[in-house]
């Protein structure tokens, strides 16, 4: 598997900007795609969720090197913190396993920080070649912390599943 990841910081419009321009970025430079529908968000006492987790894009083919799946997790600043880190971790189901497991690989399960005074942060992790048959998900963790570097809260959430179906049996020849 190869994994590409993407950190953004940003604030206000400049941060809605940004975000769109991404996503734009996202629908031209990756091939078709299975729609994705966003997993958990975590509310706070405004309308707006302190984190979200999302598959932007899932992407099932024949060929291994054109299966990825793109996970995106945001978080908002919480009163008293100063500084927010995101972890993605990749989660798999094999068919003969009932639940998901983490697939270990160089790349994933780092957790990224955002710069001081940071109020959104946007972290995206993509990855590609993909096993099939097999369905896969992201673990996003979230941590704000003080302006001592202390924790003020932890959340992990979820994202959406992204299906990797079997190839279709070929028939044999000759028959």
């Amino acid at each position: 598997m190869r994994f590409s990841s993407f950190a953004h910081s940003a604030s206000g419009s400049h941060a809605r900007r940004l975000q769109a321009a991404l996503a734009c970025a996202l629908a031209i430079a990756l091939p078709a795609e299975i729609p994705a529908a966003s997993a958990g968000a975590v509310l706070t006492t405004g309308a707006k969720p302190a984190a979200s987790a999302t598959l932007e894009q899932c992407v099932a083919a024949l060929a291994e090197n054109e299966r990825a799946a793109t996970f995106v997790g945001e978080m908002s600043a919480i009163a008293g913190s100063t500084r927010m880190e995101m972890r993605i971790d990749l989660l798999e189901r094999l068919p003969a396993e009932a639940h998901f497991h983490t697939v270990s690989a160089p790349g994933l399960g780092l957790w990224r920080a955002s710069q001081p005074g940071v109020k959104v942060f946007r972290y995206l992790k993509q990855v590609t070649n993909l096993t099939a048959p097999a369905s896969y998900r992201a673990a996003v963790r979230f941590r704000w912390l003080n302006p001592k570097g202390r924790l003020i809260k932890t959340l992990e959430l979820h994202t959406a599943t992204c299906a990797q179906p079997a190839a279709p049996a070929t028939p044999l020849a000759g028959t």
